[in-house]
């Protein structure tokens, strides 16, 4: 016998509504209402249950509300349905409470028909129940609707325990695209989870690509840091996929971030340059440097019109500063000795027409006035205002007779990717510290920069390698037109030295940024799109001070990181951070994610956090977070209509990144052997093999 619909509707209803407000719903479980295993609905399912979903009727459709705690009431009399004894005096009766948070509304799906019944759920409330409201079990084809609502959602991560196993599929726009927190302790799945999210987002892209009869491997670009080689098998079957390390094998290429990769800042931080005196010379040399880098026939007209660009742009910043007519800390004993220096190279060339010979005549007559006329007893030794501008007008009327123009008086950027040799910046520098009269302040930086220089694994990383350049980086590194060399590059940063590991990856990350913003530029606005996934990202983006001005390697390597999270949407840049800390990451970055699949956290201080990143009336899923088991995780923000505790698909182990915990009792125990050869340690830690090679060069 068949129920009504009425009746079939009266069987689902478990309590009705006593207490409504914007953030709560309480709810009084019926005496008949289940108080283990629901059979309402036709199937068995565990009710009342923590975290489970419940209706309330609303105008839209259904109002749908996650379960957030259940508790008796003692009641003085006993609410009985049917038959009553009223002779009898009845003792206090427990009654079942539970607390709702309001999530959304469930409502019929523009497709339904009178055979087939489909809902569609949304987010957001339009109107609350009132106190009498039934509160109703859902149906399984509800429940998956709450869970599987959603347009484009392609890519199937797991199911969901607290909704009958409902698929859990996301969006890869909304995952990556807005950037993506993977957070959670040690052993609780955040890496398997993350490589998982990579291959199945590739599988359905490559079966969609399929299903259209195209054969061509996904137009995807995923980029892993991984700072401690745990991926470097996890993709070995996924065709093309490129994995570059410090120690190149069979397996994995070497890693190359060229020295003249690296901007003004990152040399600042890696050369620990002062601000006052050593920072300027430093992006100066830089300039010079690179400016000569692309120069195949350096005639000496070309070389005095660099060195007179060189002078002006010095002069305006001197100018600017107010030296020559500031004696505080010796001011103007320095500018005078820096006027002769540039005096004395302003030699002429056989190769200079008279009218540049004249210029350079000018220049030098000025300048030795100038002198001369502060040699004199008591003459005063500041200079005028009017004195400055006449030698920066001669400055600039030479350098336009060499050639040059007012769009060169501004220097090349000490930023842009040409090429040059350590040797070079050291010549560059030393040459620049002299024009520029500050031998003196530089003597410490130049023997820093000498000593890294000489690291033999910083030099098998970042020394200078005459076959790399720049397109041919950017191919191997963020990928190849339509993505045909492979979809994925793992960077293995395990073994980089541990002094310059964050500025090599602040150089990779920024390199991706700047690439992808060249190419919207080139390309009428249309971007790239590329995922760069950052593991142990609280290494390498902590927080850091805003009142301290300490330009350390850690804060640098934060603040491009915090850039990409403001500004890499824009330019088709994605980021996934993965990390068992989320208290020590930098808050800029953390609040641009805008979805977070969050796994076990038991760390009060980073389940304080993880709190105030989501909104209030969430917090009763949070509570699950320090008892979550393995492999399973809350997917809540802009990836997921509504949080959801998801059971993430299985990864078979040799597709598992390499992050397990040590075998101790295996190896104790002798299930498992272990060999040692500890003078081959110690022979790679000390580098004695390539030592040797090396002396056997030089003594050959």
């Amino acid at each position: 016998m068949s129920l009504s619909p009425l009746s079939y509707a009266d069987s689902l209803r478990v309590g009705t509504i006593d207490f409504v407000s914007p953030d709560e719903i309480r709810a009084q479980l019926d005496i008949e209402a289940p108080d283990q295993v629901a059979l309402n609905t036709g199937e068995p399912r565990a009710f009342p249950r923590v975290n489970g979903y419940v209706l309330i009727p609303c105008d839209g459709g259904y109002l749908v509300a996650q379960v957030v705690w259940i508790t008796i009431e003692r009641s003085q009399y006993p609410k009985r349905q049917g038959l009553k004894d009223f002779g009898l005096i009845d003792l206090p009766y427990p009654l079942r409470k539970m607390s709702l948070t309001p999530m959304g509304v469930l409502s019929l799906d523009d497709e339904t028909t009178r055979s087939t019944t489909s809902y569609e759920f949304h987010r957001g409330v339009e109107g609350y129940p009132t106190v009498g409201d039934p509160v109703l079990i859902p149906t399984q084809a509800q429940l998956r609707a709450i869970v599987e609502s959603g347009k484009n959602r392609y890519v199937l991560i797991g199911h969901s325990p607290l909704a009958a196993n409902a698929e859990v599929r996301v969006d890869p726009n909304r995952l990556f695209s807005r950037h993506l927190a993977v957070l959670g302790n040690t052993g609780s799945g955040k890496s398997c989870s993350v490589a998982g999210l990579i291959r199945w987002s590739l599988e359905e892209a490559e079966e969609q690509r399929e299903d259209a009869g195209n054969n061509n491997s996904p137009n995807a670009r995923f980029i892993i840091l991984d700072p401690n080689g745990e991926y470097s098998n996890t993709f070995q079957d996924i065709g093309g996929t490129r994995i570059f390390a410090v120690e190149g094998d069979e397996l994995r290429r070497q890693l190359k971030v060229p020295f003249w990769f690296w901007n003004a800042e990152e040399w600042t931080t890696f050369a620990k340059a002062s601000g006052r005196a050593q920072k300027p010379m430093l992006v100066q040399s830089l300039r010079s440097v690179r400016d000569g880098a692309l120069k195949k026939d350096y005639a000496p007209s070309a070389g005095m019109r660099s060195f007179l660009r060189t002078l002006v742009s010095s002069m305006q910043i001197i100018k600017r500063t107010g030296i020559p007519w500031d004696n505080n800390y010796g001011h103007i004993k320095g500018f005078l000795n820096k006027i002769q220096n540039w005096r004395d190279s302003l030699v002429d060339d056989a190769s200079f027409t008279e009218e540049e010979k004249r210029a350079l005549s000018c220049v030098r007559e000025y300048i030795d006035s100038l002198v001369q006329a502060r040699s004199q007893k008591y003459a005063p030794a500041d200079f005028k205002r009017q004195e400055a501008d006449e030698l920066l007008s001669l400055l600039k009327n030479a350098h336009h007779i060499f050639g040059g123009s007012d769009q060169d008086v501004l220097p090349l950027s000490a930023d842009v990717p040409r090429p040059f040799t350590g040797d070079q910046l050291l010549r560059s520098i030393e040459a620049t510290s002299e024009m520029m009269n500050t031998s003196d302040y530089v003597e410490t930086m130049l023997m820093r920069i000498r000593t890294l220089l000489a690291d033999s694994k910083l030099k098998a990383v970042s020394g200078d390698d005459p076959q790399i350049a720049l397109d041919d980086w950017l191919t191997n590194y963020i990928g190849a037109d339509q993505g045909a060399n492979g979809s994925i590059c793992v960077i293995d940063l395990s073994l980089v030295p541990a002094e310059m590991i964050q500025i090599i990856t602040a150089v990779i990350a920024r390199m991706t940024l700047e690439a992808l913003q060249r190419y919207r530029k080139l390309n009428d606005g249309k971007v790239l799109p590329t995922v760069l996934v950052m593991e142990e990202a609280h290494s390498f983006i902590k927080r850091y001070s805003q009142d301290s001005d300490d330009q350390s390697a850690s804060r640098l390597c934060t603040e491009i990181f915090e850039k990409i999270a403001r500004e890499g949407r824009k330019f088709g840049l994605g980021l996934v951070l993965s990390s068992q800390r989320p208290s020590e990451l930098s808050p800029t970055v953390l609040s641009q994610c805008n979805s977070f699949l969050l796994h076990r956290i038991s760390n009060d201080k980073d389940q304080e956090l993880v709190h105030r990143l989501i909104p209030d009336n969430m917090h009763g899923l949070m509570r699950d977070l320090p008892v979550l088991p393995a492999r399973q995780a809350i997917l809540m923000g802009w990836a997921s209509e509504l949080p959801v505790l998801v059971e993430m698909n299985e990864l078979p182990e040799a597709q598992q990144p390499k992050s397990s915990d040590p075998d101790f009792w295996e190896v104790w125990a002798g299930k498992e052997s272990r060999s040692v050869d500890w003078k081959a340690v110690a022979d790679d830690w000390q580098q004695v093999n390539s030592f040797t090679e090396g002396d056997d060069d030089n003594h050959a």
